[in-house]
């Protein structure tokens, strides 16, 4: 920017005349001290004017690189939303697609739920993943006084989702890790806890009591686990926390430990845990244990099931289905899983689920495959 000249006085000029030549002249000494006066008023005004000039363009320029990194800041900002919008857009689009029977079917065939039992009860879980190519298998024991939530029980004891057959504790087990499991063996308490001991899977399908796994699969388990050597073997046990209760130990499940150990094995952050669609099950029809099967069936559909308890009343005759939270492909995708239910749209500010289910005499539970 060029800078602009104030407008000076003229300066003073030396008197003339016959007295011009005199020294002492008064008038001549006079114009003197008014020419210095003039030029240091002249410098003095020079050098203000420079001051202000260099202030305004440095004020100038400062406020142009303050602009300048304003729209910087408001761009970035503005692409981060962009970014996490699409991000937010395209887990909730694709939300149902990993959801999808087949998908999940696909995810789980090298997942498999082995329960140590005695007496029919079980004593003891064991939630393995198997890596074919490389001859490996990993798994986490779970005491089965650990407390979680069980589809149709509510907060529980994992052992006790046995007392309905190994689905109850499939289900428990895919709800929990938010990690999909269709398929179990029970084995005698004593396998079972040899495999842990031992840190080897060699013998853990020889004595097979019950499972839902057909022949074929059964019998590619059984050389996968041939195949693999103790050195290719890590079976650990759940980071729990015990809580005694009167004369009764029980184990809180310590999720940040456990989350570290999921994210390494099956690749699941604990965050995405959030992308599955959250339901609460209320049984509305009366029927003893049909919210657990619902949660059961919700469960092997994708969802995530919070709790279930019983709705207000047992005279619900059509299943509502509540959306709270999103839009209705959730309530959509419920219905699918359930085959029936009327979605309402309800928004609501609770953050504990995303859709609220209360079942009504027209749910007919869907029995599961026996392989997946």
């Amino acid at each position: 920017m060029a800078r602009s000249r104030r407008s000076s006085r003229p300066a003073p000029k030396m008197p003339t005349g016959w007295r011009a030549t005199k020294r002492n002249s008064r008038s001549r000494k006079e114009a003197e001290r008014a020419i210095r006066a003039h030029e240091t008023r002249e410098k003095v005004s020079g050098a203000l004017d420079l001051v202000r000039w260099v202030t305004r363009n440095g004020v100038y320029g400062a406020a142009m690189a303050i602009l300048a990194a304003g729209l910087v800041v408001a761009l970035a900002w503005g692409v981060a939303t962009a970014v996490n919008a699409a991000a937010r857009w395209y887990a909730m689009r694709g939300a149902p697609a990993e959801a999808s029977a087949e998908v999940s079917a696909e995810r789980a065939r090298d997942n498999l739920l082995v329960i140590g039992v005695t007496e029919g009860r079980a004593t003891g879980f064991l939630a393995m993943r198997a890596v074919p190519d490389e001859r490996r298998v990993f798994g986490i024991a779970i005491p089965d006084a650990t407390f979680m939530e069980v589809p149709g029980q509510g907060f529980d004891r994992i052992g006790d989702s046995y007392a309905v057959g190994g689905e109850g504790s499939l289900a428990a087990i895919t709800n929990f890790f938010t990690v999909p499991f269709a398929s179990y063996v029970a084995v005698s308490t004593d396998t079972y806890q040899n495999a842990l001991t031992g840190q080897s899977v060699e013998a853990l399908l020889a004595d097979v009591e019950s499972t839902n796994l057909a022949d074929e699969e059964l019998a590619r388990w059984s050389r996968l686990f041939a195949d693999v050597t103790a050195d290719d073997v890590a079976l650990i046990p759940l980071p729990v926390e015990p809580v005694t209760v009167g004369s009764q130990t029980y184990f809180e499940p310590q999720r940040r430990e456990i989350a570290d150990l999921v994210s390494s094995w099956w690749g699941v952050a604990l965050a995405e845990e959030d992308r599955a669609v959250r339901v609460i099950v209320y049984n509305g029809s009366g029927r003893p244990g049909v919210a657990g099967q619902a949660a059961q069936e919700l469960i092997r559909g994708g969802f995530r099931v919070v709790d279930t308890k019983n709705a207000d009343s047992f005279d619900y005759e059509t299943t509502q289905i509540v959306v709270q939270r999103g839009d209705a492909e959730r309530g959509a995708g419920v219905r699918e899983v359930l085959g029936v239910g009327d979605v309402v749209m309800q928004p609501a500010s609770q953050e504990v689920a995303d859709v609220i289910i209360i079942i009504g005499a027209d749910y007919q539970p869907t029995a599961p495959d026996a392989a997946p």
